[in-house]
């Protein structure tokens, strides 16, 4: 009972779920089962594209920037890099750190932007003495860890196959003759290569800087390929922004358009209505008007009667 307990795997806790699973099971940066890891995958950021593990299938930014929009609003695109992440001003968080400790930013070598700062030989070491900006530098790095993936995977194929073909008749025909073969070829090698002339030996180093020039050509391949992507879904990220703004602008024209034509409505209406009480009054002074003339002319009859009738009866 003790041997099958101590022959019993280690289990360790995932940190989302705090289930236990064997070592290999879990991911190597956040301890995650798989179950976890597809519930919550690892996403870029919307607006400061670093990336995070998501909660929930809406939730598509960070929560810095989160807490950010509650307090600044909506982010504007940076006027070095171009990410939509300037909360105050003009810059992004990123590039602001950057300029105040590496000087003002240069261009990078991939996207061509003047977003580049320069974190001299330590930060260069890094992405093979390249100036690239930190999107960039991102991209680069990624396709150097699928780079060197990829050749350890067919550096392991390689080896499996070749030694999965001996025989065990070779394998000790192998182990008999393994010290004096290995002499042999030792001094063979070392005879070929101390009789090398020197235009021979120029011709092999052009041929491994040939070789290096086509790793760093594909290289450079995926990172612009991975570049151009990323350029991609950021302009549509930026063009959707856009026309979201667009719809509002045409949603308060709208409104704008309805609330004028209401005003201008109750102004037609005020205006006939006040052109209609101006003419009843025109009319009612003009009648007024009217009779008044007509009392005068009754009361100068009048008096011209009463002079003829005193001249008459005078003596």
């Amino acid at each position: 009972m003790a041997a099958a307990a101590a022959a019993a795997p280690a289990l360790y806790a995932c940190t989302k779920c705090n289930q236990r699973y064997p070592f290999e099971e879990l991911s190597q940066g956040q301890q995650l089962c798989k179950e976890c890891r597809i519930a919550h995958p690892i996403v870029k950021c919307t607006y400061c594209r670093s990336e995070f593990q998501q909660e929930s299938k809406t939730n598509t930014i960070c929560k810095k920037c989160a807490q950010n929009v509650k307090q600044f609003g909506t982010p504007k695109p940076c006027q070095y890099c171009n990410i939509i992440a300037a909360f105050i001003g003009t810059k992004c968080q990123r590039c602001t750190n950057s300029e105040k400790k590496y000087g003002p930013p240069q261009t990078c070598e991939q996207c061509k932007q003047q977003c580049a700062f320069d974190r001299k030989e330590e930060g260069r070491r890094k992405v093979d003495g390249k100036l690239l900006c930190w999107l960039c530098t991102l991209s680069y790095k990624r396709v150097l860890q699928k780079t060197k993936e990829q050749r350890k995977s067919l550096g392991s194929s390689h080896s499996n196959s070749s030694s999965s073909s001996l025989t065990e008749k070779d394998q000790h025909h192998s182990k008999h003759h393994h010290h004096h073969h290995h002499h042999h070829r030792h001094s063979s090698s070392h005879h070929k290569i101390s009789s090398l002339s020197p235009e021979q030996d120029q011709g092999l180093w052009k041929q491994s800087s040939i070789n290096q020039s086509a790793d760093s050509g594909g290289t450079d391949n995926f990172v612009l390929i991975s570049q151009l992507k990323e350029e991609v879904m950021s302009l549509k990220r930026l063009l959707q922004q856009r026309d979201q703004t667009i719809l509002e602008k045409d949603k308060k024209l709208t409104e704008l358009k309805a609330d004028f034509q209401y005003q201008e409505s109750n102004l037609r209406t005020k205006m006939n209505s006040m052109e209609k009480a101006h003419k009843e009054t025109v009319e009612q002074l003009q009648a007024k008007n009217r009779e008044l003339l007509k009392q005068v002319a009754a009361l100068s009859k009048g008096k011209k009667f009463d002079k003829s009738g005193s001249i008459l009866t005078s003596p």
